[in-house]
């Protein structure tokens, strides 16, 4: 046989289902590279992870400022409050009006036995 009839009786052959696709595997072998043909695209892989990467940065960055702008609006007694206007416990506060009244009494210069002032009532 010389090359022409050789190449005629090859292309005349039907593929049989056994013949080996070009990659050396039958047609219904999975692909044996298949979980690394992301590779093949290995630019625009990278690129949509770091999108994503800087995404999340994006939003965390978002949510702490948020949440640092909330905080500063909220008003929070211990926070916010002169240290002798702070809520305390109810005897604490109790014997502090207490203490405000004794020397707001023993700094006056009323009279504390005169009668009730009532407007409009003349005595």
């Amino acid at each position: 046989m010389n090359g022409s009839e050789l190449a005629s009786t090859t292309a005349s052959k039907p593929k049989s289902q056994e013949d080996p696709v070009g990659n050396g595997h039958g047609e219904k072998e999975p692909n044996p590279f298949a979980e690394y043909m992301w590779m093949e695209n290995e630019e625009d892989f990278n690129r949509q992870v770091e999108e994503e990467l800087q995404e999340q940065e994006f939003l965390d960055r978002c949510f702490q400022e948020m949440l640092e702008e909330e905080e500063q609006d909220w008003f929070i007694p211990a926070r916010d409050l002169p240290p002798q206007q702070r809520p305390g416990n109810g005897r604490e506060r109790e014997r502090e009006q207490q203490e405000q009244e004794q020397d707001i009494l023993s700094k006056s210069n009323l009279n504390p036995d005169a009668k009730e002032f009532v407007p409009g009532v003349k005595y």
